[in-house]
């Protein structure tokens, strides 16, 4: 894989996209410092369909609401994630129509959508607008359309990736991807085709984590370089962000996972499959007398990132599963619903979790993306700004119902601040969850509200309640706290509030079932100087080390 070419990629893409973004702004009468009136009919002479006038004051509500370069920003990396998500489908052969959106099949800049458009069945496709496009020789706006119209096709499969669009992120669609020097035909002559490619040894959907990391390289320099102050809220996606190498991620699972399992299961060859299993130097493991079955291990990566860990754990819970007699359709879905859980404050990065982890699936599935079934990946949600009306109707006047949903908000007033780090109220979980079960079919106003604002809300707190067997993550690492979350950070991990992983360390100690394991990628200051002496301590009274590098 060349990180390089990733590297150079990622970085120019984003300076590219946020400009585009930005001239499509400034065409619609948006600017930083000005903004044409919200309800007029037209911008310098051109008369504004119906569709756009909403879509512009969609936008104008984000901007007043985020700031003007905030909103750009997310609308570029939106397309940024969308672009990369369709190149590695097309070369994986994962899209349903099996029709190239970017490349025709000898990997030539020739989008295949585009030339067989007509011939296209895609869910929501107007061959009218097809056939007017094509006569009118419009093969910029035909592909913008076609690519829009293939994003939203994909909601049905993908819908923690694919939102549907049809706001100002479709505004914002950039000009003249066809042209030669795009954003999209310099990911095809960059980045080589096999490192899309999930057969590959190194595939691992790696390429997807890469891409992030080096798209928000230069924010994060900016955020992390400040010399006075500390990180805002919003920065500490950017300023904690980082993307593990696949051979540390590969490690921590075979040593956590892996010796999970072969410490219970004598018989296993797991052992002899895992490059990275470290066995004691006399050669003899200790076995445990404890039965357990691949259905019963739990994975949790309680600050994500794109996925790294979790796709690896997958592979891994492949090899248990098999080795115990399924089959890999069978091992797909219960891994998915059963095995693997992560979150992450970032949108952006669950998302590519999200996606990360049904591309594994798929590759041991073909038919996974038909299926329906959701992985437990969450971007980490705020109880802030919760329609009321909607939370009534959830509780029915249910004073149990309203006391747990009371305590869960309260618990996630703040939680983009703070994470996973945050402890979760008792509360009967069991009973919330069929309370959404029972209002699936109702036809209350208030539904939606539920469904959008207070599921993502429970499901994410169910997942911060539970215990898992094994947490493996590459905790943030921070110490320019902003006020609040420095406070929260004292108030409730005063010994180990030296930096962000030092708090996490701790807490997920936490996450962890007694007899399981944690591993981490940290930085190793922890072992020797005095700010981290009471974690150390805590360490050595009330843990074990079972393998240790220093990097």
């Amino acid at each position: 894989m060349d990180k390089n070419a990733i590297k150079k990629y990622a970085v120019w893409a984003r300076r590219e996209l946020i400009s585009r973004v930005t001239q499509k702004a400034y065409q619609y009468g948006i600017r930083e410092d000005n903004i044409i009136d919200a309800n007029a009919d037209s911008i310098d002479g051109k008369l504004l369909t119906e569709n756009e006038k909403k879509e512009r004051q969609a936008l104008i509500v984000q901007v007043n609401e985020k700031g003007f370069k905030q909103v750009m920003e997310e609308a570029a990396y939106t397309w940024f994630n969308r672009f990369s998500a369709l190149r590695f489908m097309e070369v994986n052969g994962y899209l349903p129509t099996h029709i190239r959106v970017f490349t025709d099949d000898e990997n030539n800049f020739k989008p295949q959508i585009l030339t067989e458009a007509i011939h296209l069945e895609l869910n929501g496709l107007d061959m009218d607008k097809v056939y007017e496009l094509k006569e009118a020789n419009n093969n910029d706006e035909l592909f913008k359309y076609l690519i829009i119209t293939q994003c939203n096709a994909l909601n049905k499969i993908l819908p923690g990736m694919f939102q549907k669009i049809a706001d100002y992120t479709e505004l914002l669609f950039p000009d003249n991807l066809l042209r030669e020097g795009s954003v999209v035909e310099q990911m095809i002559k960059m980045i080589p085709e096999e490192d899309f490619n999930i057969r590959k040894k190194d595939g691992q959907v790696e390429i997807i984590g890469w891409l992030y990391q080096y798209y928000n390289d230069e924010r994060k320099d900016e955020v992390i370089n400040i010399k006075k102050g500390i990180v805002k809220k919003e920065d500490i996606p950017a300023a904690t962000q980082l993307f593990t190498t696949d051979w540390v991620v590969r490690y921590i699972v075979d040593n956590s996972l892996g010796r999970y399992w072969i410490e219970r299961n004598p018989e296993s060859k797991l052992k002899d499959e895992l490059e990275y299993f470290v066995t004691p130097k006399d050669g003899k493991i200790t076995y445990i007398n404890e039965k357990v079955t691949p259905e019963e291990l739990t994975v949790f990566d309680p600050c994500m990132g794109s996925g790294h860990f979790l796709v690896y754990a997958f592979d891994v819970l492949m090899k248990i599963y098999t080795e115990y007699g399924y089959s890999e359709r069978e091992a797909v879905q219960l891994i998915v619903e059963k095995n693997l859980y992560g979150l992450d404050i970032d949108n952006r990065a669950a998302q590519l979790a999200y996606f990360a982890v049904m591309m594994k699936a798929r590759q041991y599935d073909r038919c996974f993306l038909n299926r329906g079934i959701k992985p437990h990946v969450y971007e980490i949600c705020e109880s802030s700004y919760l329609d009321t009306y909607g939370l009534e109707y959830f509780v029915n006047g249910d004073m149990k119902f309203k006391s747990d949903m009371q305590k869960l908000i309260d618990d996630m007033r703040d939680a983009k601040e703070y994470g996973s780090i945050i402890h979760i109220s008792p509360v009967d979980f069991d009973a919330l969850f069929a309370r959404f079960d029972e209002i699936k079919n109702d036809i209350s106003m208030y539904k939606e509200s539920a469904f959008t604002e207070l599921l993502p809300l429970v499901q994410v707190a169910y997942v911060m309640s539970q215990k898992y067997n094994i947490v493996a993550t590459n905790p943030p690492y921070l110490n320019k706290m902003d006020a609040k979350l420095k406070k929260y950070v004292t108030d409730n991990y005063k010994d180990y509030s030296g930096d962000l992983f030092s708090v996490f360390i701790y807490r997920n100690f936490g996450y962890c079932k007694i007899d399981g394991y944690s591993g981490f990628m940290t930085p190793f200051v922890w072992m020797f100087i005095k700010t981290y002496e009471k974690l150390r301590e805590y360490i050595i009274e009330n843990k074990s080390i079972t393998k240790l590098v220093q990097m």
